[in-house]
């Protein structure tokens, strides 16, 4: 079954999902604390841009997003379960090593904090910007788009401290839940009426360059518009145990400057594997998210983007960035 078809059929049968609400909220319970990676930490700092991977595992010895906690940090969600497709308010802290929630922040990228929130198989993907009061909670509306065990990353760097940190918690959505399969390999996708190609050899423990080029109606896309400081912002997850990296290409961009066609990426994957590949870019005033699925291996081999693009853009494969308030 496709990714589109099974997200119809999640729509349409969309009204059977309180009858399986309170079975779900108690069979889908799950420990938030994901297990640690065993893997030895890799470099992975992008072509001159900053990272926000990099570093994460000095202390663990684990690949980010992988824990609660980290380096006497840890992310506290106020609720872990919530109602698909229900208006809610996510709000969470971060304990800082004396107990108490974090205040202080170092902004990364033009924000203190970024708010990944991705359901355990790679669809419903968002990458939002909460507020902060003064006593040190985040919120953010929010709506949960389909049932299912949901994964939140929050990616920030505590003011004083050296390095950012990713951590990752597991929420619980009640409601229908229907799989959705991970789409092939490709090199191409079209949102809106925009087709994204994506060329390059990613090699598993080795830098690698990513070369996204965005084109729209067949002409390329030449005035990108900078988004968190970049043309271009790149999240990796791995299929499996979603393991984070979370990258900006090498050019930095500041307002009033335009960008285009291409968006390239130094990215480094800790291992070989199968990774989604999230991009979000501006254009126009609005944000909008590519999706790629890439198979890694240790040799190495060639992503080649089509000498044709579909001659109609297709809806986006997992609801749309823009459905919900994301604070750019």
């Amino acid at each position: 079954m496709s990714r589109a078809v099974a997200l119809r059929l999640g729509a349409f049968a969309g009204a059977l999902a309180l009858a399986f609400a309170a079975a779900f909220a108690i069979g889908s319970a799950v420990d938030p604390v994901a297990a640690a990676d065993p893997a030895p930490p890799t470099d992975m700092a992008g072509m001159g841009g900053e990272t926000h991977g990099a570093g994460h595992s000095e202390s663990s010895g684990q690949l980010p997003g992988l824990a609660v906690s980290d380096a006497g940090y840890t992310f506290e969600p106020e609720s872990t379960f919530f109602t698909a497709n229900s208006k809610t308010v996510l709000r969470f802290t971060i304990k800082g090593p004396d107990g108490k929630p974090v205040t202080g922040y170092t902004p990364t990228h033009e924000k203190d904090l970024h708010l990944i929130v991705v359901r355990r198989d790679l669809s419903g993907f968002h990458h939002v910007h909460p507020t902060r009061d003064a006593g040190g909670t985040w919120s953010i509306p929010f709506t949960f788009t389909a049932g299912g065990t949901w994964r939140l990353y929050a990616d920030f760097q505590p003011a004083g401290f050296d390095r950012t940190l990713t951590l990752g918690t597991d929420v619980n959505v009640s409601g229908l839940y229907i799989p959705v399969p991970l789409n092939d390999p490709a090199s191409s996708y079209s949102v809106h009426e925009y087709d994204v190609t994506l060329a390059g050899t990613p090699v598993a423990g080795k830098e690698s360059e990513l070369t996204f080029r965005v084109s729209s109606g067949g002409k390329p896309v030449t005035d990108l518009q900078p988004y968190l400081g970049a043309f271009g912002h790149l999240v990796s997850l791995r299929s499996g145990d979603l393991a984070y990296l979370h990258n900006h290409p090498s050019q930095d961009a500041k307002a009033g400057m335009k960008g285009g066609p291409e968006i390239k990426f130094g990215t480094t994957f800790p291992t070989a594997g199968t990774y989604r590949l999230f991009l979000d870019f501006q254009h126009a005033g609005a944000v909008h998210t590519a999706e790629f699925t890439v198979q890694v291996g240790g040799e190495g081999k060639a992503i080649v983007p089509p000498t044709v693009l579909p001659s109609q853009p297709s809806k986006p494969s997992t609801p749309s960035h823009e459905d919900t308030p994301h604070g750019h």
